[in-house]
């Protein structure tokens, strides 16, 4: 086979740009994303040998040497892993095969100090050498495999493939550097970016100088040294090389536990939402070690789906070196690992909430929509999953909690009041909560979809139940309203219900019922689901994904103190009075149904009778 030349997928050479251009302040950190690189691949490798010994070739002093070359104007980094063949070269170096790039790359702007921070939540790894390279060249051989490959490419869109018999088991990346990127084939300056970026990673690294050989970082793992003797730096390095996170963490848990079970696990909160956090795989990215051997980073079912966000190792010095990826899922080692390590986070995540209130605030709008899936999935810690939840509300600006939520009800009010929609914007502005702020009654807000399952598979908290704003069944007049707000309300029209007989009779089937309303203060009409019926939010959403085909009827409330239902109800027994009410039922139930958000049934029909009542309401100003 000769030299094939391919180019990049569309979404890699839109990374490579803004890479290599951007105005990234710390260009060392290529180095340390390259090491990361052969660090994991040297693991991987040490993992397949145990089960294929003849996979490491009888090398296995695995390690990652630096090689700069001051008259060919080259840094080498060499490791002696897993290495990859042409189709892997093709697929992990020319295209992105990661669920959620495409939604990811339509965020970038263009704006490269803008981009590089969103960048730095996808992780370029590779990719990071062309802030320094004119040309990046990799000569790699699979373990196991005979024949070697040689990939290079300049970064502008495109990249050569071809055999390289010589090629050495693992890789061997040669950046070719750009001018004024001399600073990177000094030994001394190298030393310094391993120190800060890479000191952690537990295997040797080597830097090749004049025929000279000198091991640069400690080579142990940073998970097996005291507390005592590590860093935040050091610990934030360390997150930044398992977890491929350009952020500093937001949470470091380090902690060995010892008895029966024996473990070291090492885990961080980021402090921006990975770029993946919500992959409907829900993968867990934390690494599982045994006696400082990698095993996985897959399918480890050490951390329930909704504590994905978190990175880290844990360190088993109990489970068998061989275990397979299936025997992971039902071993009882790691089912109590997984229990331990869960009550721990969840403990550390709670005294975050207590202490530094304003800090927990960060967490919770990255990463509170994925915690709550805990409270549908987990009931062993739904209690603490509960105390750690926070909400959006009709009352304060910032968050409130259950317990504050609960502390803080009015007299005579006996349920925990929410409603949900696609946005914040959009449901404060819902008619369904006039009634609740006259009252000075708080609800919650919601707005995450997982909030649709949680809520009603939990039906309570502190034996209040939970109540949507936009149901039936809510009585607001047991609730008693600040002293501020008594106004007396005006009698209601005195032929109300006639006029609700005459909308009912107008609407027929388009509607479950007609009636009148004590939750509305300033709009004439809204929509509601009837007490046993689907919220409509959640209803809308079915539809939206194509899992309920009819919508259920709504009630139409009116609200008897508004000025056009008094004018209307006034009208009630005039001669023609019925034709032009059966007309505004129908405009009025249009209405409803905009401020729902929902698309009308009938747009034309609309339009021509709002140009009906226009034209009638023009000719009487004349």
């Amino acid at each position: 086979m000769t030299q094939e030349t391919r180019s990049f997928q569309a979404e890699v050479s839109r990374l490579l740009d803004i890479v290599a251009h951007s105005l990234y302040s710390q260009k060392e950190i290529f180095l340390r994303e390259l090491i990361s690189n052969a660090s994991d691949a040297c693991d991987r490798l040490r993992y397949a040998a145990l089960t294929e010994p003849a996979l490491a070739e009888g090398d296995t002093s695995y390690r990652v040497v630096l090689s700069p070359d001051k008259s060919a104007r080259t840094l080498t980094v060499a490791d002696n892993g897993i290495g990859m063949n042409r189709a892997e070269l093709i697929e992990n170096l020319g295209t992105i095969a990661r669920s959620g790039t495409a939604a990811f790359i339509s965020q970038l702007s263009g704006d490269a100090r803008k981009d590089m921070s969103l960048i730095g939540q996808f992780g370029v790894g590779f990719y990071s050498a062309f802030m320094v390279a004119k040309k990046v060249e990799v000569k790699s051989r699979k373990a196991g495999e005979s024949e070697g490959w040689r990939w290079v490419s300049d970064g502008k869109g495109e990249f050569t493939i071809e055999p390289l018999p010589e090629a050495a088991r693992g890789a061997t990346i040669v950046v070719h550097l750009r001018e004024g990127e001399d600073e990177y084939l000094e030994p001394a300056r190298l030393s310094r970016i391993v120190s800060t970026y890479s000191d952690h990673i537990g295997l040797p690294i080597v830097l090749k100088d004049g025929g000279k050989e000198e091991t640069i970082n400690t080579a142990s793992a940073l998970w097996t040294r005291p507390k005592s003797e590590i860093t935040q730096e050091q610990y934030n390095e360390f997150y930044h090389h398992v977890g491929h996170s350009f952020d500093d963490p937001w949470l470091t848990l380090h902690a060995k536990a010892e008895g029966v079970l024996e473990y070291t696990s090492l885990l961080f909160v980021p402090s921006a939402k990975p770029f993946d956090l919500f992959d409907p795989e829900r993968k867990s990215r934390v690494k599982l070690y045994v006696r400082r051997v990698f095993i996985t980073d897959e399918g480890t079912n050490l951390l329930p789906a909704y504590l994905r966000f978190l990175r880290g190792v844990v360190d088993s010095e109990d489970l068998p070196l061989n275990i397979s990826r299936e025997m992971l899922q039902s071993n009882p080692m790691v089912a109590r690992i997984r229990q331990q390590l869960t009550k721990r986070i969840l403990t550390e995540l709670g005294k975050k909430a207590n202490e530094l209130p304003e800090e927990y605030v960060k967490f919770w709008d990255n990463f509170g929509a994925v915690l709550k899936e805990g409270l549908y999935e987990d009931r062993e810690h739904r209690e603490e999953l509960l105390t750690l939840t926070r909400f959006r509300s009709t009352v304060r600006n910032g968050l409130v909690s259950l317990d504050e939520y609960v502390t803080a009800m009015r007299p005579g009010q006996e349920a925990i009041y929410t409603i949900t929609g696609d946005s914040l914007d959009v449901i404060k502005q819902s008619p369904q909560l006039e009634g609740f702020r006259a009252r000075g009654v708080e609800v919650l807000l919601m707005t995450d979809p997982i909030d649709e399952f949680w809520v009603p598979a939990i039906g309570s908290f502190k034996d209040k139940s939970f109540k949507s704003a936009t149901r039936g069944g809510v009585d607001l007049d047991k609730i008693t309203p600040p002293e501020d707000r008594k106004d007396e309300k005006s009698e209601p029209p005195a032929k109300l219900a006639s006029l609700i007989a005459i909308f009912k009779l107008a609407l027929g089937d388009a509607v479950k019922d007609v009636r009148s309303s004590d939750r509305l203060t300033d709009s004439a009409v809204c929509l509601i689901a009837d007490e046993g019926d689907m919220d409509m939010h959640f209803e809308r959403l079915l539809k939206q994904h194509r899992q309920l085909d009819t919508m259920s009827k709504r009630i139409l409330e009116l609200n008897p103190h508004h000025k056009l239902i008094e004018r209307l109800a006034a009208t009630v027994g005039e001669a023609g009075a019925s034709d032009q009410l059966s007309e505004f039922a129908w405009l009025l139930l249009d209405q409803a149904r905009i401020i729902e958000g929902e698309q009308l049934p009938d747009a034309a029909a609309f339009a021509r009778r709002l140009s009906t009542v226009l034209e009638r309401g023009l000719s009487a100003a004349a």
